[in-house]
């Protein structure tokens, strides 16, 4: 973020505010909150966006009753953008440059939201993917989270040199988790294990004095596409790609999941008093063949297609269901939430925090909202590589009309895309507006260049072993031939 975001960050002034007369429907309250996001779903794979195969009728019910956001983006991989969302500011500024090889882990100077909502009274809770730093010091438990039920790397059963790896041998198919420091074997798919963890606790927790933060982020639908025969069963016959009916497949079984979710909520009472927010992590990838919303790129990408996501939030009773057009992005996730909770921040977490609170258009969709810039970079170049000499390797600078795109390493290599009126980037009109291009490649560089104090992670040194793996073996022992 530049400067000039810095300065309209976090909560919007009296702008954006409701009129002095009219009372604030959100003064006083206080919403538990859950938060559900997917891993590696695109924004195309939903019915609700125009999916002519996937049906997600709980999905798609969570986007009707609630604000939905049609413009909102995330990284355009995974641990940058649950950096972002935990902290609300760009991922490069957490040290998060990639997902592997010390460098997805979460800067340990970096406060984090559940860290912000616990000074405002409230018990917190993660289930299922981390993928900040699996090293006993930079987990969960260490950033605010009181209830920690997770898996280890980036993925179940992944493991790679240095500090990022799974347990031995881990499966979809009764994974073993990490539950506040000690690990359990479980004997239901992965997606059903976090639901059900996360839907244990909230009834451990609800009732008791304290609003609850309830953060459930699957490993579906990421490969490798192992899903329940019974899953995959439902489009098997409707496309003619494998992988495809494995992939939704998966999804139908985290929409099954939040539907019993949503039941849950409404049997206990605790309807009215949630804010449900449902988020994918960042663009799409097995789904792409079928349905893509229209856009251009996928994951790993610096495309729309590549960072584009849903942003579904819903409360009833307090939130009227709307459709919202402005530019929005996961580093207004922590802002948001954390005035919504009543939360203070302190002179240095303000200084932390990039984001905007989308506070004034959960309350008026149409509400003003001054334009803004937002940067995305793929990251992930070689480990011990020069950052510079990747600036432009995948990168982009974002306002509401344009989108100023640079796909390979030629320094000025810029193409420009205005959105409004081709939202597939299909036409480069750079030529026809280079004091555009100027302006944006500037603020670019400007960006660019403030970034190397935060890049903490690139010459980190790895420990010899997974961390994960080694207090497996601790707590059942290492096999002879490992």
């Amino acid at each position: 973020m530049t400067r000039t975001l810095l300065a309209l960050a976090a909560v919007l002034g009296p702008a954006h505010a409701p009129p002095a007369a009219a009372a604030d429907p959100l003064a006083g309250k206080k919403p538990n909150v859950v938060f559900i996001l997917t891993d590696d779903q695109g924004y195309g794979d939903l019915s609700a966006h125009g999916n002519p195969v996937l049906k997600t009728p709980n999905l798609d019910r969570l986007h009707a009753e609630g604000v939905r956001f049609t413009d909102f983006h995330v990284s355009p991989t995974c641990s940058p953008t649950r950096s972002a969302l935990l902290t609300g500011r760009h991922e490069f500024k957490n040290g998060v440059t990639h997902t592997i090889h010390e460098r997805e882990r979460l800067t340990l100077k970096a406060t984090t939201l559940p860290q912000v909502l616990k000074t405002a009274g409230y018990t917190t809770g993660i289930f299922g993917k981390w993928h900040l730093g699996d090293e006993p010091d930079r987990w969960p438990d260490k950033r605010g989270f009181d209830e920690v039920y997770i898996h280890g790397c980036g993925g179940i059963g992944q493991s790679y040199p240095g500090s990022c790896g799974d347990v031995p041998g881990n499966s979809y198919f009764g994974p073993t988790v990490l539950h506040n420091g000690t690990f359990e074997k479980t004997t239901d798919y992965c997606t059903d294990v976090f639901f059900a963890g996360a839907t244990k606790w909230i009834e451990s927790v609800k009732g008791k004095g304290k609003p609850f933060y309830c953060t459930i982020t699957t490993n579906a639908p990421h490969a490798p596409l192992n899903v329940r025969p019974e899953d995959e069963a439902r489009y098997k016959d409707l496309v003619k790609q494998p992988n495809v009916a494995k992939f939704f497949g998966m999804i139908a079984n985290i929409d099954d999941n939040v539907g019993k979710l949503l039941g849950k909520l409404k049997e206990w009472g605790l309807e009215k008093d949630t804010l449900v927010i449902f988020m994918n992590d960042n663009g799409g990838t097995a789904g792409v063949p079928v349905f893509n919303a229209g856009m251009r790129g996928s994951k790993v990408t610096p495309w729309l297609g590549g960072t584009r996501a849903s942003s579904f939030w819903r409360w009833p009773g307090t939130l009227a269901p709307a459709e919202c057009d402005r530019l929005a992005a996961h580093v207004d996730f922590f802002p948001t939430l954390a005035e919504l909770a009543g939360a203070k921040l302190g002179a240095d977490v303000t200084q932390q925090v990039e984001g905007r609170s989308l506070v004034p258009l959960l309350q008026n969709p149409k509400a003003e909202w001054a334009d803004r810039t937002l940067f995305t970079h793929v990251g992930r170049w070689p480990k011990g590589a020069n950052p510079d000499d990747h600036k432009f390797a995948g990168c982009s600078v974002r306002t509401k009309p344009w989108h100023l795109v640079s796909a390979g390493k030629a320094k000025g290599a810029w193409e420009l895309f205005d959105v409004a009126a081709d939202p597939g980037e299909q036409t480069n009109v750079a030529d026809k507006h280079p004091d555009v291009v100027k302006k944006l490649a500037a603020e670019y560089d400007a960006w660019w260049a403030s970034l190397p104090p935060y890049l903490v992670n690139e010459d980190a040194v790895p420990p010899k072993e997974n961390p994960f793996k080694e207090l497996y073996w601790k707590q059942f022992g290492k096999p002879k031939k490992e």
